[in-house]
């Protein structure tokens, strides 16, 4: 990577993590701010680690390069609420095995300069996966819109999954709920934070479910589904029928949404992605 012009660089680095955030991965960002002497990193020169353990960019190698990595992964093994509160941090190291000072790190370097590293991470926004784009799937994806985050749907009716009704959603499938997990947009839905299960058709809806909780092998991803108690019940029962463990079930919750009162689907919206906010942001809120 060396020899690459600075402005370059930083935009591959910065694509590279665009391009990790957007897979759902957390990734820690290191960037030169200042260096002074004889350095190996110059202004704007940035490393990137993700979650998944992929590494990009450079802050000019060395004993450096690996402290700075070190401190990237440190921070990764932070957890996000943690992280959202301390922020991140700025080092300074001197590149000479001598060097003094409570406020830097000394290296044992020969070179002789100075340079200042800033670390951040960049959090993942939620994606979600509405199955059934009725009026609450619509609503939930203009709370989306709002909040920045991703949304994909899925429909059996081509009405109710359309760029024309949906014009921002990252992925649209409408087909039936077999075609779905049969063709790549189901294969995995491990690129999804939440599936949102608000369908009009119970059939639908619970063959939706079992084939969602089937793939949610290491439940990373947290399943919704709308509707009462009964229809949970009859849903579990089912799953349970088609081979789903109590692990892959403990993923899914019934009903779904703070309790706010809401009524209207515009409110609904508002208590399910309220949940989902609290779920990303605190750790346990689900246990509440």
């Amino acid at each position: 990577m060396f020899g690459v012009s600075p402005p370059t660089m930083t935009c591959a680095v910065l694509a590279w993590v665009v391009e990790r955030v957007s897979a759902g991965e957390r990734v820690a960002m290191a960037s030169v701010i200042s260096a002074s002497g004889s350095v190996p990193g110059k202004p704007g020169a940035r490393l990137a680690v993700s979650s998944g353990g992929a590494k990009f960019g450079t802050v000019g190698g060395a004993g450096l390069e690996m402290m700075v990595e070190n401190g990237l992964r440190e921070l990764l093994g932070v957890p996000a609420l943690e992280t959202r509160k301390l922020g991140g941090r700025v080092e300074t190291f001197v590149l000479h095995k001598d060097g003094k000072g409570k406020e830097a790190v000394a290296l044992d370097s020969l070179c002789g300069g100075r340079v200042t590293v800033a670390m951040e991470v960049v959090e993942p926004v939620p994606h979600l996966l509405i199955s059934g784009g009725g009026h609450v799937g619509r609503s939930v994806a203009i709370v989306c819109d709002t909040l920045g985050w991703k949304h994909s749907i899925f429909d059996i009716r081509e009405d109710f999954a359309n760029e024309e009704r949906y014009p921002f959603a990252e992925e649209i499938h409408s087909s039936s709920v077999s075609n779905f997990f049969e063709s790549g947009g189901g294969n995995s839905i491990s690129r999804f934070t939440d599936i949102l299960i608000l369908g009009h058709d119970w059939e639908v809806d619970q063959e939706f479910l079992i084939g969602c909780l089937k793939r949610n092998i290491n439940g990373n991803v947290r399943i919704g589904v709308i509707g009462s108690t009964t229809k949970w019940r009859g849903f579990k029962e089912a799953a349970e029928k088609a081979g789903v463990g109590e692990s892959e079930l403990s993923t899914a919750r019934c009903p779904i949404g703070l309790d706010i009162g809401a009524d209207s689907p515009e409110e609904i919206a508002v208590a399910i992605c309220a949940e989902i906010l609290a779920l990303h942001r605190l750790p346990g809120a689900d246990e509440g």
